[in-house]
């Protein structure tokens, strides 16, 4: 598939399914971009429990995915949004958030974005709750990281 991205069409491939993923490249590349990674397995488990999956590969390379949970009636929410460093700002992350989006259409979605990125979402139609609230498994390193306060 071609995808228009801001330098030109780029040769992609779109899997929204979970066969065949190369569950440690996807725990590399959450470490790689800073964000909260575990042991592929869990990643494998997070992913296959999702209402919805997309994977970008590029040249048989993996350089984009996300992934959100549903009950697919009304509430949904978005996690694991990420592109390679090296791909970033083509217009991948944004492919990622609206194909998301466009497959839970009748679902209020939430997420909880990394300190700084806020704008990103904003530009997809998410906005910042007053009311948002979390427990995290490890509070110290999350606060440590701004997510909570």
């Amino acid at each position: 598939m071609h995808l228009n991205t801001s330098d030109g069409n780029m040769e992609v491939d779109i899997k929204y399914d979970c066969s065949d993923v190369d569950w440690p490249a996807i725990a590399e590349m959450l470490q790689r971009v800073g964000m909260t990674h575990y042991e592929p397995h869990l990643h494998r488990k997070a992913f296959e429990n999702s209402a919805v999956t997309v994977f970008i590969h590029h040249a048989g390379q993996l350089i984009g995915f996300g992934r959100a949970i549903s009950d697919n009636a009304y509430q949904a929410a978005i996690y694991d949004v990420v592109v390679a460093p090296e791909f970033q700002r083509r217009g991948l992350g944004h492919f990622i958030i609206n194909t998301i989006l466009t497959r839970l259409p009748l679902c209020n979605v939430i997420l909880y974005a990394s300190p700084g990125k806020e704008g990103f979402y904003e530009k997809h139609g998410l906005r910042k709750m007053k009311t948002g609230m979390a427990r995290f498994t490890n509070a110290e390193k999350m606060r440590a990281r701004g997510f909570t306060e």
